[in-house]
């Protein structure tokens, strides 16, 4: 098996032989899902370590699937995903550490619907092929469901796993149909044979009108998934519902799958419809910074606190996509990662911070606990002096990239966006100093971080501060390919307006 796939498919298997093997004791699932987990960021830290800068693929896995329909098996790294997949794997493996510090009822099954998940999620950043990805899309949905569903918190799980289906679910089929129709319509406006590598797709543009509606299906799929203002109605009861060990994943990596797909397949396969509707997805992207930050700032319950600022910073990523130039780009991309690393060990604090308050996560209820906690308190502050951008941090350079772009795009939006900066700055110290300062709340037992925590939060916080000082890493490994991306909508944005006569469908020469 070829080594990427092996990157792809050992989280997966790792999680089936816990499943399988696990007889006698019920630390064996977690164990074996827990060596497939850093068996797979191993594997990523390579790629990572690996990759040429220079863009184009590299490590290329080509198989014709089934060749009927032109299907293919092709995963390749990119500029794109080297840095999105090294996130998924640390992610997952720092999520599944965790999940080893306490038990699980029906561990078996447990883990390796955790497992399946982070070989579905590997999967769609690193596919090659249209229908592949929505393969991968589509699977990482089902073993969610079962998380969520089986181990959730809370009375209202089922309530919340439902809802949070319907709303994928119905993104997911307008994705699947606009998929086949852009393989099935791209066969037939140019006379070539069926195909949905990514790579053949993007020589056989769509006429406009195919590209408007097939843009409009994958960007509610992605909008859902990410989620945007106003398809985010999912994202309330999904997040109060979620194990922490489930959500640290799915808020820090499964959201970054929407936003990879504009990047990775609707800039560079719909152009003429990206430019079309650019003003609409950048409008969307304004509501959700601003709706995310103000229900950041006015919610009590911690979770809610991080989620909507996941919203917030989720629109951000989405300004500096449809900014349609390589700064907004470079910094979408950067703060794709930097939110995935922020995220994931907020969600574990807020975690610990219940633990010690029996159970609640209102900020009403916490205070007082940097004095005794120090350590904890310091790691704390990192990731929320991250999550606010501070200077310094790789959040800032994200958000500084972002906020250029939009300004050499829409000067107009990029001033109102910037109200979104400011009012991070409001929820995330709120967070902070609520939680850790002030008189302790009554119920609340202050303790430093154990060690075995440690292991969890510590890691990710210097892999935070690592960014800080060497953003770099990022920058200079997607720098070409995010510009290939956004290349043939640059050509649109430059071309003459196409005259009612030209056959549609033929795209004018500069934007071949």
């Amino acid at each position: 098996m070829p080594a990427l796939s092996i990157l792809i498919w050992l989280p997966a298997a790792c999680g089936l032989l816990g499943a399988v093997f696990a007889l006698r004791s019920d630390r064996i699932p977690g164990l074996l899902s827990l060596l497939g987990a850093l068996g797979a960021l191993g594997l990523a830290i390579g790629y990572l370590a690996d990759y040429k800068a220079g863009g184009g693929l590299q490590h290329v896995t080509n198989v014709n699937w089934i060749p009927t329909l032109g299907i293919h098996y092709k995963v390749a790294v990119t500029g794109l995903n080297v840095l999105l997949v090294g996130l998924t794997t640390l992610l997952f493996a720092a999520a599944v550490l965790s999940a080893n510090l306490r038990s699980w009822p029906r561990p078996r099954l447990f883990y390796f619907n955790f497992m399946l998940a982070e070989s579905a999620v590997l999967g769609a950043f690193l596919a090659q092929d249209l229908a592949l990805f929505v393969a991968f899309f589509d699977l990482m949905l089902v073993p969610f469901y079962f998380l969520i569903g089986g181990w959730g918190v809370g009375p209202d799980r089922v309530k919340a796993t439902i809802k949070l289906v319907i709303y994928t679910l119905v993104g997911s089929l307008l994705m699947l149909a606009a998929a086949i129709a852009a393989g099935v319509l791209a066969s037939e406006q140019h006379g070539t044979p069926l195909t949905f590598a990514l790579s053949s797709l993007q020589h056989l543009p769509l006429s406009q009108g195919s590209q408007e509606w097939i843009f409009l299906f994958f960007a509610a799929a992605f909008l859902v998934k990410m989620p945007a203002f106003p398809l985010h109605g999912w994202m309330p009861d999904g997040y109060r519902a979620m194990p922490t060990e489930v959500l640290m994943v799915f808020s820090g990596v499964l959201s970054k799958v929407g936003a990879y797909g504009f990047l990775a397949i609707v800039l560079p396969l719909f152009p003429q419809a990206a430019v079309h509707f650019q003003l609409l997805m950048l409008l969307i992207a304004l509501a959700s910074i601003l709706y995310g930050s103000v229900m950041a700032f006015t919610q009590t319950d911690l979770r809610l606190i991080a989620g909507f600022s996941s919203v917030a910073q989720l629109g951000f990523i989405t300004l500096g996509i449809f900014a349609l130039n390589p700064q907004g780009a470079q910094g979408a991309l950067l703060q794709m990662v930097n939110h995935g690393l922020v995220v994931a060990p907020l969600f574990f604090i807020i975690a610990l911070l219940a633990q010690r308050a029996g159970g609640s996560q209102d900020i009403r209820e916490l205070g007082g606990a940097a004095f005794r906690a120090p350590v904890l308190a310091g790691l704390f502050l990192v990731v929320a002096l991250a999550t606010l951008a501070m200077p310094g941090s790789s959040n800032f350079v994200g958000e500084f990239l972002i906020l250029l772009g939009v300004f050499k795009a829409k000067l107009t939006i990029a001033i109102i966006a910037f109200a979104g900066v400011v009012m991070a700055s409001v929820y995330a110290l709120r967070m902070f100093i609520r939680s850790m300062h002030n008189r302790v709340g009554a119920g609340v037992q202050p303790r430093e971080i154990a060690w075995r925590d440690g292991l969890v939060l510590v890691p990710l916080v210097l892999v935070i501060l690592f960014f800080a000082f060497y953003p770099q890493l990022g920058l200079t490994r997607s720098e070409a390919s995010t510009k290939a991306a956004i290349a043939p909508a640059r050509a649109v944005l430059s071309a003459p307006k196409v005259a009612s006569s030209e056959v549609p469908g033929e795209p004018t020469e500069g934007a071949r």
